[in-house]
């Protein structure tokens, strides 16, 4: 008989419970998409974010020690120390290597033209390197996505430089011009434009600085871009101070701080530290939009929430009489309260299905047109999002089925209630 009611109850009310349906859906599809996202954005966001350049920097490590006497700093003011450029590969092989998108080497060094003194860059363009079995690509096209060419970029394994805007326009020179530096003629590929200081240097691969500074094989500091973990407090943490299953947590975490300690180790005689106004940026960017998608899931829920309390009270307003048929035959307020709540569930189950459903397919969707990927839905969401369906609906239905188990049989009869 109980069942019959439930069945009763859908058929003759196909409006109102189609209404409610349709709440629950759209907003469990939303919290859905919102939440499969967010557990899923970490990595893309960062990935995004990398176009913010380079987040960790790695100098020698006698750059780090202060030579200090009487407070008067008698570190010398040359580049004394330097990094070794064949231990670069082996960033690949540290415990966080998939997380590295690239890194750049760098190394200035000064050379004279006609209009004066300049400052010559060399650096990795894209650098085809290899580490054990596996082969990469890296340098400033990864590293410092920003910086843009006028005609082409040279070959890594070439003489070809590129000229800052800025001393392009002093010079007069173009795309296509020859420059001689150290007595040696090169020849200019591109035009560079990056808003800094660039702009006003000759950039050329890495062997072209080697070979004026006389020494091969060295480098001045490493740019490092990594996708990492917003930062916390367990982030700031000193590694030193931590033993055990602690250190282990925080060594097996992609925070910049640990992937910079694991560069060190990578790189001997170096220091590593995240440039911390990249860092932060990326953190604050990836909070704020999570904490939008919070908002849109918990504004998406309460209109459902609203929507099938709406639904409810214009049923059960309808039903009075039904309901106060119930109480004049002898069924209590367990009774009723179970015949409405059995239909709430009902109204759950199936809006979080379809919810679920639907969600998925927007989460998808959202991933492949911002992200260019797909998102990862996790097995584990349905139940919750079932479970989150639950509770909108009866917390939708509280008031009105409250209402309800409270009628007066005798005024509900007389349609008073």
């Amino acid at each position: 008989m109980f069942a019959r009611l439930v069945y009763e109850s859908f058929r003759r009310q196909r409006r109102p419970k189609l209404l409610a349906g349709v709440a629950i859906t759209l907003g469990v599809g939303v919290a859905t998409a919102m939440i499969a996202v967010a557990t899923d954005i970490g990595d893309k966001i960062s990935r995004e974010l990398r176009t913010y350049g380079a987040n960790i920097l790695v100098t020698p490590q006698d750059d780090t020690l202060d030579l200090q006497i009487g407070g008067v700093d008698l570190k010398p003011p040359s580049d004394g120390a330097y990094l070794d450029e064949a231990d670069l590969p082996k960033i690949k092989g540290m415990f966080w290597r998939n997380n590295i998108v690239g890194f750049a080497p760098m190394l200035t060094v000064p050379v004279s033209l006609v209009g004066g003194d300049v400052t010559l860059l060399g650096t990795y363009f894209s650098r085809r390197l290899t580490f054990g079995k596996q082969d990469f690509t890296t340098g400033v096209r990864n590293t410092h996505p920003w910086w843009k060419v006028q005609g082409a970029w040279p070959n890594d394994e070439s003489t070809e430089i590129l000229l800052g805007e800025r001393l392009a326009g002093k010079l007069g020179q173009s795309a296509g011009d020859q420059v001689e530096i150290a007595g040696h003629s090169h020849r200019v590929t591109g035009i560079l434009s990056t808003g800094g200081a660039e702009d006003d240097q000759i950039v050329a691969p890495l062997t072209v600085a080697q070979r004026i500074l006389g020494k091969p094989g060295v480098v001045r500091r490493v740019y490092v871009s990594a996708v990492t973990k917003p930062e916390d407090a367990f982030a700031r943490r000193d590694p030193k101070t931590l033993s055990g299953a602690m250190y282990d947590r925080w060594y097996c975490s992609p925070y910049a701080q640990s992937i910079a300690f694991q560069l060190q180790e990578a790189i001997p005689h170096s220091h590593a530290e995240q440039i911390r106004q990249v860092a932060q940026n990326e953190g604050t960017v990836l909070s704020r939009i999570k904490g939008l998608m919070f908002l849109l899931t918990i504004a998406a829920l309460l209109a459902s929430a609203l929507a099938v309390s709406a639904a409810m009270a214009t049923t059960i307003f309808e039903r009075r009489t039904e309901v106060g048929l119930m109480k004049a035959l002898g069924a209590g307020i367990t009774t009723v309260a179970a015949l409405f709540l059995a239909e709430s569930s009902l109204l759950a189950l199936g809006g979080g299905i379809l919810g679920f459903v639907g969600g998925s397919l927007l989460a998808r969707m959202v991933g492949r047109s911002i992200f260019g990927s797909t998102i990862a839905i996790e097995p584990v969401l349905f139940p919750v999002i079932l479970g989150i369906a639950m509770v909108v609906t009866f917390a939708g239905s509280a008031l009105a089925i409250r209402r309800a188990v409270r009628f007066d049989p005798v005024y509900a009869l007389r349609g008073d209630a």
